[in-house]
């Protein structure tokens, strides 16, 4: 993001709830993951089974996002510096689930859950808990912001080495109302013991308010989806961080498309990457990163799904440009990509189709090809009539349409907007105010949805390889 335009999980770290890690110097991949081994498993990612489709029959998030539009105003002011003051109030108790860039910053990106967290409740806010198995990282940022105006809010932080630290070692009488989970999704999302953080989360507090980094997980589809049905069964107020859906400028596609009664056609959904500065080996390796389909195009396949609506799973279609083909080869690969198992280096380009359930037909492309620092990013949709262009939403989003008789492209900007703050500012009302009272624009049974769909794109491209036969033995 922002300058390499997007958000990439950097890190590696030892283990979850027996060690939750987040040394994340960008947000969205997956930092240190299961052994190969396990990800053997993960490439054979099938179709949502019985569990999974009890989901796609009932009611959707987007459908019930699209009820709560109009309390989303995209006119609404979002940017910190333009709110009113944080009311003086009883304190906020917050713990923090990784002490790496995702919550904290870095001069990657704008990404710095902490630093809106502070703004939206002020003096109020308390971080009585930071989770993260290196306690020196954690001792960093925590020395950084009581030296700071912040001093308040972390002047007694307690650094745990794990969630079950937590729990044990806990000061009963600071309870806490909501879990910033910023740490490697490796290490949840699962069932499996160690990678299961929302498991014991919710049972340890079935009050808490909770927020996820996405992608949800890299395990298994189904078990990301049984994740979901726990979450909904427990009860808990729960927000996953697809923050574009917070833009001003997404808010306003939704605007247009629904005043005037119409319905989506195709989305067309285009991100350029400019690779030569993304100098982290894990994130050219599957193994570790699960591709770049699954890590950094998740963004993009939600955006889709969010105005496209739910994907037939079964009608996706991917074809990829391997770096073993004459027209994958790069000439600025900032690593020792050979050091790679051929199997596990990344595609260099993801074309892929599919059919949304309602008709509508969607795409993706995803290229590893630019050079520089600044990636080329656009979501097209079409509909009767319209034509909606999102450009760059991660740097300077801008909204380019035509309307019917017109031929001319109408140009929507918005200023100071952030749609980090949105994203916290919502969750942090629905806790204190009651479910409902602002928008939460990504659920967890949502966001296991794009999941899905990114884990389907990534097994179609690679059976295609096989198919062809083309690939390494192990592909």
């Amino acid at each position: 993001m922002m300058r390499a335009s997007l958000p990439l999980r950097r890190g590696m770290p030892t283990s979850v709830l027996g060690s939750v890690s987040a040394n994340l110097a960008r947000p969205s991949s997956v930092l240190a993951a299961p052994s190969a081994s396990k990800f053997t498993s993960l490439q054979s990612n099938k179709a949502p089974s019985n569990l999974s489709k009890r989901f796609y029959s009932s009611k959707t998030p987007n459908e019930i996002a699209s009820e709560a539009q109009a309390d989303f105003d995209p006119h609404a002011i979002t940017a910190m510096d333009k709110q009113s003051p944080p009311e003086p109030g009883a304190d906020f108790n917050v713990v923090i689930v990784g002490a790496g860039n995702i919550n904290f910053g870095s001069d990657e990106g704008p990404w710095n859950h902490s630093f809106r967290l502070e703004h939206k409740l002020g003096p109020r806010l308390k971080v009585v808990g930071l989770i993260d198995p290196s306690a020196d990282r954690a001792e960093k940022v925590l020395d950084v912001k009581r030296k700071s105006f912040v001093l308040s809010a972390y002047k007694d932080t307690i650094v745990y080495p794990t969630f079950a630290d937590y729990v044990r070692n806990r000061d009963p009488a600071k309870p806490p109302h909501a879990f910033w989970v910023g740490s490697p999704p490796a290490f949840r999302g699962r069932e499996e013991s160690g990678r299961d953080l929302e498991k014991a989360l919710v049972e340890a507090f079935p009050n808490a308010g909770i927020f996820i980094e996405k992608p949800v997980s890299t395990g298994p589809v189904d078990e990301a989806f049984a994740i979901a049905e726990r979450l909904k069964s427990a009860g808990n107020i729960v927000s996953v961080g697809y923050m574009l859906r917070y833009l001003k400028v997404v808010q306003k596609m939704k605007q247009i498309l629904e005043e005037n009664n119409l319905k989506v056609m195709a989305t067309n959904a285009r991100y350029i990457m400019a690779y030569e500065h993304t100098a982290k080996l894990d994130w050219w390796d599957k193994s570790q990163t699960c591709g770049p389909i699954v890590e950094q195009a998740t963004h993009f396949c939600d955006l889709s799904r969010y105005f496209g609506g739910e994907v037939d799973l079964d009608s996706v279609l991917a074809h990829s440009l391997e770096h073993f083909e004459p027209a994958g080869h790069l000439r600025r690969v900032p690593v020792p990509e050979e050091t790679i198992a051929p199997e596990q280096r990344i595609p260099r380009i993801t074309c892929a189709t599919w059919k949304y359930t309602s008709g509508a037909v969607g795409s993706l492309t995803h290229a590893v090809a630019l050079h520089g620092y600044n990636y080329s990013t656009e979501l097209d949709i079409i509909a009767d009539g319209h034509s909606l262009r999102l450009v760059d939403p991660y740097n300077a989003p801008v909204l380019y349409f035509r309307r019917p008789g017109d031929d001319h492209e109408e140009v929507v900007r918005y200023q100071s907007d952030d749609p980090f703050f949105s994203e916290v500012s919502n969750l942090i009302d629905n806790i204190e105010l009651g479910p409902g009272s602002a928008p939460i624009l990504s659920s967890y049974e949502d966001a296991v949805k794009t999941y899905a769909l990114t884990w389907q794109i990534r097994n179609r491209s690679e059976e295609q390889v096989r198919k062809l036969g083309k690939g390494p033995a192990n592909f």
